[in-house]
């Protein structure tokens, strides 16, 4: 292959990553607005999910939001490993996709690939929390606490069902250490 060929290749598969990627929510979901950013920062315990290569084996799942120096937001993601009997880090960082009134974010653990993460439902408290990816294959339920009230639950299931999430393949996390 030429290079004016592979150039022209390679620039024709990076716009249409850029294309791809710009997708950061479902159809049919809507992220939070009104969005307090400050009010989100700090300790979410993983409820359920959607099981995925990253988190597979993985139990006692949380997150940590803080703040980067440089205003991102610094995402340290936490889960113990039965098989392995240690607990897995990884730290990422997270930006807005638009404005920070509106909860649809970006997040990267590698470099300059990003996945969308989304708050889709949020109680008055920032107590519960709703989260899809960029497609129906990731979602999230999170709590401050490593328990979730029935009622919230319920509405968070049925919201994501409307979306289209097969909820009955949700990963009900234990948190026992």
């Amino acid at each position: 292959m030429n290079h004016k060929r592979f150039y022209t290749l390679l620039i024709i598969l990076s716009a249409m990553i850029l294309v791809t990627s710009c997708s950061t929510i479902p159809k049919g979901a809507v992220a939070v607005t009104n969005f307090d950013k400050n009010r989100y920062l700090g300790k979410w315990y993983e409820i359920a999910r959607l099981d995925f290569k990253y988190e597979r084996g993985l139990n006692n799942t949380s997150a940590l939001y803080t703040i980067n120096p440089n205003g991102s937001i610094r995402v340290e993601n936490r889960g113990y490993n039965y098989k392995e009997s240690k607990w897995n880090v990884a730290v990422g960082k997270a930006k807005f996709v638009k404005n920070e009134s509106i909860a649809m974010l970006k997040v990267s653990f590698f470099g300059p690939f990003y996945g969308g993460y989304n708050v889709i439902a949020i109680d008055p408290e920032y107590k519960y929390s709703l989260v899809s990816g960029n497609n129906l294959k990731y979602l999230w339920i999170l709590s401050r606490e490593k328990s979730i009230p029935d009622d919230i639950r319920e509405r968070y299931l049925k919201i994501a069902e409307g979306i289209g999430f097969k909820t009955s393949e949700l990963i009900w996390v234990e948190h026992d250490r």
